[in-house]
C-alpha cells in the first residue's frame, strides 16, 4: 500500500545498530488515518485517497467539514489530506491505516512545516559575508546596495534581503525507516524532521 500517512513529530534521540554505531534519529507518532473519501476520475476527474487524522470534539470543526465526514459516518476528525493514487480500488470509505504499511529499511519523504526563526537579517537566513569588522567600517552586517540607480530605478523582484526565516512547508526526502511499533504506532526515522515536536506530518513512501 504506497498511501502516505499523517502523524505528530514526538521528538529526537539516538539509538545503536547491530556494529554500535550511534544513529540519529526522529520518533513519529502515525495514524491511525481513517479513509474518508475515495475520488475516481470518472466521479471527480482524478484518482485520490482522502484520509483523516486526529479526533476532535465536532464543535472543532465548522458544519460543511462536519457534513463531510458525516456523509460517509466517520467521527469527528481535525486533519484532511488527499493523495493521489491509481489503486483506488484497494481502499474502501472507513478503513483504517496504521504505522504496519511502513517496513523496516523503507524510503520515505517527510513533509512537514519547519520551526519559524522570526525577523532574520542577511547573514541568517541568506548566509551572505558581512563587511569588516575593524579600520572604521560602517558596514558590519549591513545589506548594502540594494539595486542600480536611474535605472531601472527600482528593487528587483525576489531581491535576497531580511525577513521572516522558517515557519514554511519543507520536504526531507529518502529517509530511512529505522523501527515500526505496530503497537504503539511509532515510526522510527534516521535523521532529523522539520518543525518542533508535536509538528503535524505527513510521511509518504519514497518512489
Amino acid at each position: 500500500m504506497a498511501l502516505g500517512l499523517l502523524g505528530n513529530k514526538i521528538g529526537m534521540t539516538q539509538i545503536f545498530d547491530e556494529s554500535g554505531n550511534i544513529i540519529p534519529v526522529t520518533i513519529v507518532k502515525v495514524g491511525p488515518c481513517i479513509v474518508t473519501q475515495v475520488k475516481t476520475i470518472d466521479k471527480d476527474g482524478y484518482d485520490s485517497i482522502q484520509i483523516g487524522y486526529g479526533n476532535v470534539a465536532s464543535k472543532a470543526l465548522t458544519q460543511p467539514e462536519l457534513g463531510h465526514l458525516q456523509k460517509s459516518n466517520i467521527q469527528p476528525l481535525k486533519y484532511l489530506k488527499e493523495f493521489r493514487t491509481k489503486n483506488d480500488d484497494e481502499f474502501e470509505i472507513g478503513q483504517v491505516l496504521n504505522v504496519d504499511s511502513f517496513s523496516v529499511g523503507q524510503l520515505v519523504n517527510v513533509k512537514g512545516k519547519t520551526i519559524g526563526k522570526g525577523f532574520s537579517g542577511l547573514q541568517k537566513r541568506h548566509n551572505f559575508a558581512r563587511g569588516p569588522m575593524t579600520h572604521g567600517s560602517k558596514n558590519h552586517r549591513a545589506p548594502g546596495s540594494i539595486g542600480m540607480g536611474t535605472t531601472p530605478g527600482r528593487v528587483l523582484p525576489g531581491k535576497k534581503m531580511a525577513g521572516q526565516l522558517g515557519n514554511k512547508i519543507t520536504t526531507i526526502q529518502k529517509l530511512k525507516v529505522i523501527q515500526v511499533n505496530p503497537e504503539e504506532n511509532i515510526l522510527v526515522i534516521k535523521g532529523s524532521i522539520p518543525g518542533k515536536p508535536g509538528n503535524l506530518l505527513s510521511i509518504v513512501p519514497s518512489e
